[in-house]
């Protein structure tokens, strides 16, 4: 099992990793399918199923589709240009996609939201068409969009292309299990496992690089969250809180009898400025996903910010650990709050977050596999029951309590030596059970929880 740690951590925009990189995505991809089609296209279509459907308008997932099909991927989104687009389609009722005629599309009639059975393969579903002068379908392709912006057609997802693919690595552990026991024979941490395996398939600079800009997207994530107040986008009048809760911090520095849990605020504030940007449609990188995106770069800041001796050049060995937990995660249960619940979202990023402070903090890898199932396992049957179908409330503080809980779980790891009852592989198949037998309700429809008991006019 490979999962990159470009993968785990992909810079993308808000506010959904499963519904709005995903379906952007997946229309960038039915484009290349159009290209490469031996026929002449002439308009397209979509439906959207599942939770697309349910909790899409608060996700811009029909938005984000639209964008897709004009051209536009996440990692090099441009928002000015995006709304200047957006306009025209609505205006000409016309796609103008590179490499292909103008395609006929109406915003209004020709992306349909269908809340009738989840397709089959994944609770995020979506199927896009290409449709002849005469407007009959000749092309067809149904795609799933499972967590983190990861996005499968139907035939890839049911031939276990969601697994791994590609050239052999010098350490594919597939459990917690196998992980630990290749580090006790090769003498190497998690994270100098992890970095051969990247190193293997894309070299030395390319992966030195490319986890550099990962951390500072994170960052510039942060401090633009910090810097910026108003209300957030989308109807329920959410004001943005961490410039606030940023500036009352400064202002009481130095000053004498100040409460040992004031910490707890700073780590609340750095998940939560990250949190906001995403609700805000921003760049963010996906931890592993957008709805948990703050949990990660709030416990990297609090590590460099706070934490005695700490080096940014850890940061490294950081993200390298928490993508290894972060991929025996999504491969053996999910990372999906569609199909798990947010113990799938912020229970995988606590535990991320939790591994990768143990691991710069000096911890064995006993004590790191500790660190992610304590995270992990207070976080088992967290459901996602966002209000209005926003990446808002409770997402948000969420995020701060996750940071909170992953550092707590890195310092317990750290005084014990490692052994104890749980195994992560337990916690992991745990959670996946738990998700299974959770009601659809309560996985990101918005159709129980807090989003029906919570006004959100």
């Amino acid at each position: 099992m490979f999962l990159s740690v470009f993968d785990m951590f992909k810079v993308g925009i808000g506010p959904s990793s499963s519904h709005t990189m995903g379906p952007m995505v997946a229309a960038a991809r039915f484009l290349d399918k159009m290209r490469a089609a031996p026929f002449q296209c002439a308009g397209v279509k979509g439906s959207l199923h599942g939770s697309l459907a349910f909790t899409g308008i608060g996700h811009a997932t029909d938005r984000a589709t639209i964008l897709g099909l004009a051209g536009f991927m996440p990692d090099t989104y441009d928002h000015e240009q995006a709304e200047k687009v957006m306009q025209q389609i609505r205006d000409t009722h016309t796609l103008t996609p590179d490499g292909l005629p103008p395609l006929a599309f109406n915003p209004k009639e020709d992306l349909l939201f269908d809340f009738g059975p989840n397709l089959p393969g994944h609770a995020n579903g979506m199927i896009l068409m290409a449709t002849d002068s005469q407007g009959d379908t000749i092309l067809q392709e149904t795609y799933y969009s499972i967590g983190g912006g990861f996005v499968m057609t139907e035939a890839e997802l049911a031939a276990g292309r969601n697994t791994d693919e590609g050239d052999p690595v010098p350490y594919p552990f597939k459990s917690a299990a196998e992980m630990l026991q290749m580090c006790e024979t090769s003498g190497k941490t998690i994270a100098e496992m992890k970095k051969a395996n990247e190193i293997a398939r894309k070299g030395e600079t390319d992966m030195s690089a490319g986890v550099k800009r990962i951390w500072q997207v994170m960052n510039d994530c942060i401090e633009r969250g910090m810097t910026t107040d108003g209300i957030l986008p989308g109807g329920l009048n959410v004001k943005r809180r961490a410039k606030g809760i940023r500036d009352a911090l400064i202002a009481e520095r130095g000053t004498n009898l100040q409460a040992p849990h004031k910490i707890n605020d700073w780590m609340s504030l750095y998940a939560m400025a990250v949190n906001e940007e995403n609700a805000a449609g921003g760049q963010v990188v996906t931890a592993p996903t957008n709805g948990a995106a703050g949990v990660v770069p709030a416990v990297i800041r609090y590590y460099l910010d706070h934490y005695p001796g700490a080096s940014e050049d850890r940061v490294e060995d950081f993200l390298l650990t928490a993508a290894a937990i972060g991929g025996l995660v999504k491969f053996n249960a999910s990372i999906s709050g569609a199909e798990a619940g947010c113990q799938a979202e912020v229970g995988s990023a606590a535990a991320m977050g939790a591994a990768g402070l143990c691991a710069v903090m000096g911890g064995t890898p006993q004590q790191i596999e500790n660190a992610a199932e304590i995270a992990l396992e207070h976080h088992l049957g967290m459901t996602c029951d966002p209000v209005k179908g926003l990446v808002q409330v409770p997402c948000i503080e969420r995020n701060g309590l996750g940071a909170i809980k992953a550092v707590s779980a890195a310092s317990l790891a750290m005084r014990g030596d490692g052994t104890h009852l749980v195994p992560l592989d337990a916690c992991i198949e745990t959670m996946r059970q738990t998700g299974a037998d959770m009601m659809d309700k309560y996985k990101e429809t918005s159709l129980g929880g807090l989003a029906v008991n919570v006004p959100n006019c």
